[in-house]
């Protein structure tokens, strides 16, 4: 089994794969004041509900994109895995060609992305990631990948929203009946969730005019993919687990067993 680690601002998520099927799936906070002791212990509780065994994983990958973390998981696995993980990082093989200014800057959930979108989906293509920043990525025929965009995510914005007003409350995330809105919360609601509609709707169109293709085709991932999937009409799939499966696709390509085939 290949163990991939995806350790984002918010969450942490987790996936075991045999072969190219997914078969166990893992989701902790992202918590700076955790040890890696508190980890490992999840994790391996979460393994043996599972009827998992550490022994039984082969290979580790991670990517993250919380630096003051990358010491607390490394020695989570070190300790509970008793193995050196692979990390995404400048150097890795990725089997794409990414047209970026200075690729040592972009995201490696992004990096993972571009693959899996690529790899599952063919080119050209937009994939969305709906985490706590909202981030877009265009891969062409080729494979290409021709960069993106960087925008707030709707809960950064919700808490952005609360704490720099003096009489707008925190509110909870969810999609109104209507866009005209009768009371403050129901008004916060929908300009956040319909805004983001708007904004999803209007960038794809641009970034297909861009590439010259309107077959180009649309991958929403993260975890508030569904919600505004339900309302933007350019989305044409849902793919909850796109950076895990980009993680066992960039673990298999630097792997030395697929180095020794190639």
């Amino acid at each position: 089994m290949i163990l991939t680690i995806d350790v984002g601002n918010t969450n942490i998520k987790c996936a075991l794969f045999e072969g190219r099927t997914m078969v166990s799936y893992y989701r902790m906070s992202t918590d700076k004041a955790k040890t890696s002791h508190e980890y490992g212990i999840m994790l391996y509780m979460f393994m043996q509900r599972d009827g998992r065994r550490v022994e039984d994983v082969e290979g580790i990958i991670v990517s993250s994109v919380v630096p003051s973390m990358n010491f607390t998981i490394e020695h989570m696995i070190t300790e509970y895995f008793m193995q050196k993980p692979m990390w995404v990082a400048p150097g890795i093989k990725t089997g794409i060609n990414l047209k970026y200014e200075n690729p040592q800057t972009l995201g490696t959930d992004r990096i993972a992305n571009a693959v899996a979108s690529y790899e599952f989906y063919g080119g050209p293509c937009i994939f969305i990631d709906f985490g706590t920043a909202t981030t877009y990525g265009v891969m062409s025929k080729k494979g290409e990948f021709l960069g993106g965009v960087i925008c707030p995510g709707l809960k950064l914005s919700l808490e952005a929203l609360a704490d720099k007003t003096a009489q707008l409350p925190k509110i909870e995330l969810i999609k109104p009946d209507c866009v005209i809105a009768r009371n403050t919360i129901k008004n916060m609601q929908a300009g956040l969730v319909y805004g983001f509609v708007g904004q999803v709707d209007y960038i794809v169109k641009k970034m297909k005019s861009e590439i010259g293709s309107e077959e180009t085709k649309v991958i929403a991932t993260g975890g508030l993919a569904r919600m505004i999937s339900s309302e933007a009409h350019c989305i044409d799939f849902i793919d909850g687990e796109l950076t895990l499966k980009g993680l066992r696709l960039l673990y298999e390509r630097n792997s030395k067993p697929a180095a020794e085939h190639s």
